[in-house]
């Protein structure tokens, strides 16, 4: 493994760290005096520190060279597995860690010596796992917070307080399901991005890149953008919650349609969602639904929106390549209310009477040069049923 490198003795005491105690200053002199602790926040720490040692699995009683040592691992190797993880910098001297820390690490590591990972594997997927993790405990403490302060009608500072005497009720619930929700989303992506993988590879010979196992990008889907129309003007227009719930409102109802239709939402933008199909047809669908959704929503504005058919690159839970660019570029394009294709993808839905396809004027896109965009419509059913 590798070699320790040197570190300042100090760098954070991380989230352990409580306030000091209010300082008054003396009246007869400069010397400051310490004021006792209330009640109130001598139960608000001992509350504070029962909610960590749960989370934490024990109380922090290990130093980063004693977690590092006892995995077997040096501290350089152990602190990229960490900060994938996200994990802010320690000491030397900060008791940081737990057993469970060194359990963790010593599962990780094992993979990595019975050869089932490589180290750079290892940390790619530490990294995903860091990633996702964190922005999941942001949504979820947000929500929790917005919920007490509608429900209970306190002030946002007060809720923040008291989310740490509610969610030790919650934490048990929340481990479970986030758990059963891992073990179906990794049995779906495993079904579309290995099983089902060669299906949409043969299905993209209306794509750009031809069927060869050895094109550049190894996987065929639709790839779409849903736009807001005039989003900024009216982000300026807007007080902060009013802003936050029209962005709610519009990534719930995108996140809906999408999961309907069989697709995956790969992420959001602000006013903007990018998501992928494994067939045209499930994209067109997709994509018709969230056109509609947006012109009949009596808050949202309209969106634009496009949709791509080709070969991409998927890595770090993003999508890349020409395809994604130009569904881009498309959706720009798009008149308000309207779904937007190329000339190739209009070619892979061309058979299905469930679509109308009505070619536009040619467009010089960025990238592309001469384009043809094509109007998707709907043509023969009722398309997506939403409940």
């Amino acid at each position: 493994m590798s070699v320790d490198e040197q570190e300042p003795e100090y760098m954070d005491h991380g989230p352990d760290a409580v306030p000091e105690p209010s300082v008054d200053q003396a009246a007869t002199g400069d010397l400051p005096v310490v004021s006792p602790p209330t009640d109130a926040q001598s139960a608000d720490r001992e509350a504070i520190k029962a909610l960590e040692t749960r989370l934490l699995g024990g109380e922090r009683k290990l130093r980063r060279r004693e977690v590092s040592a006892a995995a077997g691992v040096s501290l350089l190797s152990a602190r990229k597995l960490w900060r994938a993880l996200g994990f802010p910098n320690f000491g030397d001297q900060d008791v940081a860690f737990t057993e469970r820390d060194l359990s963790a690490l010593s599962t990780i590591l094992d993979l990595v010596r019975a050869g089932k990972l490589t180290e750079e594997a290892a940390i790619s997927v530490t990294r995903a796992i860091g990633q996702m993790t964190d922005r999941m405990v942001v949504w979820q403490i947000e929500a929790l917070i917005e919920d007490m302060v509608v429900q209970q009608g306190i002030p946002d500072a007060v809720a923040r307080k008291r989310l740490v005497n509610e969610l030790p009720n919650l934490v048990d619930a929340m481990e479970e399901i986030l758990l059963y929700s891992w073990r179906r989303q990794m049995n779906a992506g495993v079904q579309r991005l290995a099983v089902r993988a060669e299906a949409g590879l043969q299905a993209s010979e209306a794509g750009r890149e031809g069927d060869e196992d050895d094109a550049p990008l190894p996987l065929a889907r639709a790839v779409g953008f849903a736009d807001l129309v005039s989003y900024t003007s009216l982000s300026r227009r807007m007080n902060e919650k009013t802003l936050a719930q029209l962005v709610q409102r519009f990534e719930n109802k995108c996140a809906e349609i999408i999961s309907v239709g069989g697709g995956r939402l790969v992420k959001t933008v602000g006013d903007e969602v990018l998501y992928i199909a494994e067939t045209p047809a499930a994209g067109a669908e997709i994509s018709l639904a969230l056109a509609e959704a947006f012109t009949e929503d009596e808050i949202l504005p309209e969106a634009r929106v496009a949709m791509v058919w080709g070969r991409i690159l998927s890595r770090l839970g993003d999508i890349y390549g020409p395809t994604v660019n130009l569904a881009a570029r498309l959706t720009a394009l798009a008149e308000p209310g309207t779904v937007l294709v190329d000339e190739m993808t209009a070619a892979a839905l061309g058979q299905d009477e469930r679509f109308v396809l009505v070619p536009q004027k040619a467009e010089n896109v960025r990238g592309f040069g001469e384009i043809l965009p094509v109007r998707l419509a709907r043509g023969l059913g009722k398309g997506l049923v939403l409940d």
